[in-house]
């Protein structure tokens, strides 16, 4: 099984040219100004136009459909990741408006944390699982924090799923071998600080990925 990665969080040309050189699957723009990762969905359609190939994910948090409307066009997304407190009904409005695939975002803690979230998102095409957020953090994602990938020997989903948080170069490999994510997610695991993506980081995670 070879294990698809995204590059999540980019905001550069250069970020972008070194996740397609590395052979990254999907790259994630971010629409979430609280986060040092969001960019305006301007930006983002120019990195769009480099990139007509590449699955394409927008990175949401309780998004308005005005919000939606824009951004999903301009930087022709190919899925749509919603990362705050949306409710199983919003996440199928949204499929159903959009007609593009729906990533759901959860928190994991414990196993039930899996298992509760494959069955109030099966409308959602995939599981994207993070750890969940510290109590009053900003970002409901993208904190650099994993959960304990032992979970998953005995709650790993049925639907689609994509492991995301605390990866970096040095640990997916194991990640991957131990939970056999079909999908592996990164973004500060590539960075030197918060919203700056480290070029060789990017390169040395997906060849990583790769030899997994």
């Amino acid at each position: 099984m070879r294990t698809r990665v995204k590059i999540c969080g980019l905001s550069t040309p250069e970020s972008l040219v070194a996740a397609l050189s590395a052979g990254a699957d999907a790259v994630g723009f971010v629409f979430f100004p609280p986060s040092p990762r969001a960019i305006p969905a301007e930006k983002a359609q120019g990195l769009a136009e480099r990139a007509p190939h590449i699955l394409k994910v927008g990175v949401y948090v309780d998004p308005d459909d005005a919000l939606l409307d824009q951004s999903v066009k301009v930087a022709r997304l190919g899925a749509i990741q919603l990362q705050g407190g949306e409710s199983p009904s919003r996440v199928a409005a949204v499929k159903a408006r959009f007609g593009l695939p729906v990533w759901k975002a959860v928190g994991v803690k414990s196993a039930a944390d899996i298992r509760a979230a494959e069955r109030d998102f099966a409308a959602a095409d995939s599981l994207l699982l993070d750890a969940k957020a510290p109590q009053n953090a900003v970002l409901p994602g993208g904190n650099g924090l994993r959960f304990d990938w032992r979970l998953l020997s005995d709650a790993r989903p049925a639907m689609p799923w994509i492991l995301a948080g605390g990866l970096t170069g040095d640990t997916v490999a194991e990640a991957i071998r131990r939970t056999q994510a079909p999908f592996v997610d990164v973004s500060s695991g590539v960075e030197d600080a918060p919203g700056v993506k480290n070029l060789a980081k990017i390169a040395a995670f997906v060849e990583a990925a790769r030899r997994a």
